[in-house]
């Protein structure tokens, strides 16, 4: 249908009237990158049986010899394109703790990042004279993007199907019996695929607001087999990409994927620790962008019913909490009022993190619980006494904190709206504290002028 459509579109490469132009540059520019790559020390991780080296190598462009000086333009585009995949591979590894990337220098990774932006305002100066740039079928007019972006764009119609495959390769083939994994990775090695990942990721990241969205029918998919993979290391790339997508489109832009987009995150947020904060991060904004109108949206339901799951499993996890913690403001605003529905979930998870030993879980629930209050008022009445208990007790219990003046101001400010919405309930819920030495500092707050500054 329409999606496989968008699938198949490609585009001519636009070669220079001077060829022989913008080869000199691509020769000139990858020298100092190919002498960089050979003395750099690499050691294959035990028992890998893939040079990462030797394939990154083998993308770069050789000298044509004198003797054969003519060079035909799908040659020079070839050699373009392998370079430009070298270069993603390189400066993608700046941020890689995965073994088979961690190996490249940081200045070799910078190296990458300038000379790929080189080639490109070389190969924009080559279409100077051009009157129509239009990719394809895409829509997209390379005379309204920067000279650094031109080639990235120019690429990704060929090189992001060239990568989906690359990913798809070491997929879980669903016929497989057994080990799923082992043979998924005996048919090709994963390391193709991670790399693969780094490269789209840095692919789809050159190019931000407005003309991502333009792209959307080349990056969902790629993105979305990346989060299909078994490897977390896959899965997180994809990840990283459908964020800095979410970032740079809007809603009507991912009209034709929503369905299959929220359901991929939905069924990746029992991820491994690892990537648990890229999937948080991505499935709130994502579920934001599409559900922005509709607060009682299934898949809000269903997304934060996986999320809450998660986290009751393992409440002690501090990364996982911290994680969701600060992610998850916008889906808590995106649902409002029907929140309600999952108080008996969401407020004995409150009620374990406000005693957490760190104080970033501590002040971060605080700040939920405030959104929570102020979007419901809290219209059930169960937990109000609990709430004021527990905060009483944080209250206590921050004498020994750090960020103690932090948390009291947050407590306090809670505390305020509790009496503001529900007036006689807190009044009863707080008089078994209010003789209490180590809270009668709270009494004065809870009148006239001082409670209205507090809830600004």
């Amino acid at each position: 249908g329409i999606q496989s459509s968008r699938l198949r579109r490609r585009t001519e490469f636009k070669m220079p009237t001077s060829l022989s132009a913008l080869h000199h540059d691509l020769i000139q520019l990858s020298e100092p990158i190919r002498e960089s790559l050979f003395k750099t020390q690499y050691n294959p991780p035990e028992g890998s049986n893939v040079s990462v080296k030797s394939m990154l190598e083998s993308l770069l462009p050789h000298k044509t010899p004198p003797s054969n000086p003519d060079i035909s333009e799908p040659e020079i585009h070839s050699k373009i394109k392998d370079f430009c995949l070298c270069c993603a591979a390189l400066a993608s590894s700046a941020d890689s703790t995965y073994d088979q990337l961690s190996w490249i220098p940081n200045s070799l990774s910078v190296a990458a990042n300038s000379t790929f932006r080189e080639l490109s305002k070389s190969f924009s100066g080559s279409l100077s004279g051009k009157q129509s740039m239009e990719i394809g079928e895409l829509g997209l007019d390379l005379r309204l993007i920067s000279d650094e972006k031109k080639l990235a764009v120019e690429l990704m119609p060929e090189v992001l199907p060239l990568l989906k495959a690359s990913i798809k390769e070491s997929s879980i083939d669903k016929s497989d019996d057994g080990d799923e994994i082992s043979a998924a990775t005996a048919r090709v090695p994963v390391a193709y695929a991670i790399v693969a990942a780094y490269q789209f990721r840095w692919f789809v990241t050159q190019i931000d607001y407005p003309h991502l969205g333009r792209l959307c029918s080349l990056v969902i998919p790629c993105a979305l087999t990346a989060l299909d993979h078994w490897s977390p290391e896959v899965k997180g790339q994809g990840m990283i990409s459908l964020i800095h997508l979410a970032k740079n489109v809007n809603a009507a832009e991912l009209s034709w994927y929503e369905d299959v987009i929220l359901d991929a995150c939905c069924q990746n947020i029992a991820s491994s620790d690892e990537i648990w904060h890229h999937v948080v991060e991505m499935s709130v904004l994502l579920v934001t962008c599409i559900q922005r109108s509709n607060p009682r949206s299934p898949w809000y339901e269903r997304m934060l019913n996986e999320m809450l799951s998660h986290l009751e499993r393992q409440p002690r996890n501090k990364e996982r909490r911290v994680a969701w913690l600060e992610c998850i403001e916008p889906l808590l605003n995106g649902v409002g009022l029907v929140l309600l529905a999952h108080s008996s979930r969401i407020f004995p998870l409150f009620f374990k993190w406000m005693h957490a030993d760190d104080d970033v879980t501590v002040l971060s629930v605080l700040e939920r619980v405030h959104t929570v209050l102020k979007l419901t008022w809290i219209r059930n009445t169960t937990y109000i006494e609990r709430l004021v208990d527990e905060l009483a007790t944080l209250y206590k219990e921050s004498a020994l904190k750090i960020a103690r003046k932090e948390i009291r101001a947050r407590v306090l400010q809670i505390l305020i709206l509790l009496q503001q919405c529900k007036g006689s309930q807190f009044e009863a819920a707080w008089d078994k504290h209010k003789d209490d030495p180590d809270l009668t500092a709270l009494g004065p707050s809870f009148s006239g002028r001082d409670a209205t500054m507090v809830v600004q």
